[in-house]
């Protein structure tokens, strides 16, 4: 189904929404050629693809950007269950499908480079080549992640611990979306976020808000005009499905059980911003790539970028998507 396009969209670009196994997907697609599928993280939308769309489009391939499931104008299912990660592979899978192609490199960025990496990982046929900007691959290992949380913080409490409690979060963040929004954006940006990547920003102070932490003011590279966008869809769509990812995380351990360990064998790609104070306390998996990842084509740290690789520094990122893509043979 044809969808109207916003305001925001890019030239020549389409929208339009598929069916999948859970409901219906929403995407925007622009260009011709192999197919690149991009998967957005949290909190975020297809809109933080905005500038690889244009640019994939034009160095000849058909860039297609998603709103995962629980966002934007995609179906967004009630059940916690509904958001285990055999049900994002589900999605992707459905959508490779529903646009005519039988394999498609895969992107992904944050919670989407999760998703775009299990993809990979439980349907090699279908997902070729996997790239991942601002969270490293790691595989599933032998604590259960609830776990491990509770021992990570002392006196506070761990962001992913936070997120998980139903409810919780989304009474700190529904009052005012936007403004909750802009603060989580700056303050793990580059240019506006804590210096040298402060891992501080990932705790809750005892009997705080996470948002207790956060910088004043929105990141310069998005606009007030494309603030209002995202949080008006946050707005109508409520932020419960987004964070049910995050409420998944000891099923998803449970389901992977039979990947314990599991390389990534495909042609990959590491992007992160060298602030991204997630690439500290994810240095591990990071070294382990020689292992995880030994398809890994490059790895990269872009100098003073925070979390939002893709949105902070979209020419560099967009060369290094396509030096990377042409490496796999395409155009």
């Amino acid at each position: 189904m044809q969808q109207e396009a916003t305001p925001f969209t890019p030239a020549d670009a389409r929208h339009r929404l598929v069916d999948v196994p859970g409901g219906r997907i929403h995407l925007v697609e622009q260009g011709t050629g192999p197919l690149v599928l991009l998967v957005h993280g949290f909190p975020e939308l297809w809109y933080s693809w905005r500038h690889q769309l244009p640019a994939l489009a034009a160095a000849g391939y058909r860039a297609v950007a998603i709103d995962v499931r629980g966002y934007g104008r995609s179906s967004v299912p009630d059940d916690v269950d509904a958001y285990r990660i055999g049900a994002h592979v589900e999605d992707n899978v459905a959508v490779v499908r529903a646009l005519g192609a039988q394999r498609a490199v895969i992107v992904g960025h944050d919670w989407g480079s999760t998703i775009a990496a299990d993809s990979a990982l439980l349907r090699p046929d279908v997902f070729t080549a996997v790239g991942m900007l601002g969270v490293p691959y790691a595989p599933r290992g032998g604590m259960r992640p609830s776990d491990a949380f509770a021992m990570i913080g002392g006196d506070e409490e761990f962001y992913v611990r936070h997120f998980q409690e139903p409810g919780r979060a989304e009474a700190e963040i529904q009052p005012d979306v936007r403004a909750w929004l802009a603060g989580f954006y700056a303050t793990l940006a580059g240019d506006t976020g804590p210096a040298s990547g402060d891992g501080a920003v990932f705790f809750v102070p005892k009997g705080g808000r996470l948002s207790d932490r956060f910088v004043a003011g929105r990141p310069s590279w998005v606009t007030d005009d494309e603030l209002d966008f995202c949080a008006g869809e946050f707005e109508r769509t409520g932020l419960t499905g987004a964070l049910n990812r995050y409420r998944c995380m000891d099923r998803d351990w449970e389901d992977l059980a039979e990947w314990d360990g599991a390389p990534l064998t495909q042609p990959s790609l590491f992007v992160a911003g060298e602030l991204d104070a997630s690439i500290a306390w994810l240095a591990d998996a990071v070294e382990a790539f020689p292992t995880t990842l030994p398809g890994l084509v490059s790895s990269h740290l872009v100098e003073g970028c925070g979390h939002w690789v893709q949105q902070e520094r979209p020419d560099e990122v967009n060369r290094l998507l396509t030096d990377w893509l042409r490496t796999l043979g395409t155009p």
